[in-house]
């Protein structure tokens, strides 16, 4: 292990565009209530943050939901060399 070098991770199929703009919402949300800390601030990331955790949750189930559908097909029709 060097420093300096890092290997990215494989990025998961729900990641995608919107997985950025949220997490861009995201920063720019604490960004501001670390600079002018209010209540409406506050409010504002906390409502950021559950939009967020809400769409990133939604997708990944909706995800693994057609990804069980797709391996059920495949134990039907006997094509185990999918699971692999």
């Amino acid at each position: 292990m060097s420093l300096g070098l890092h290997e990215w991770k494989q990025l998961k199929p729900w990641f995608g565009k919107e997985y950025v703009d949220f997490l861009d919402q995201r920063k720019q949300a604490k960004i501001q209530l670390i600079q002018h800390p209010s209540r409406s601030n506050v409010d504002n990331l906390n409502n950021v943050r559950r939009n967020a955790s809400r769409h990133f949750r939604n997708k990944k189930k909706a995800y693994l939901k057609a990804k069980i559908e797709e391996l059920e097909i495949k134990s039907k029709g006997q094509q185990c060399q999918g699971f692999v």
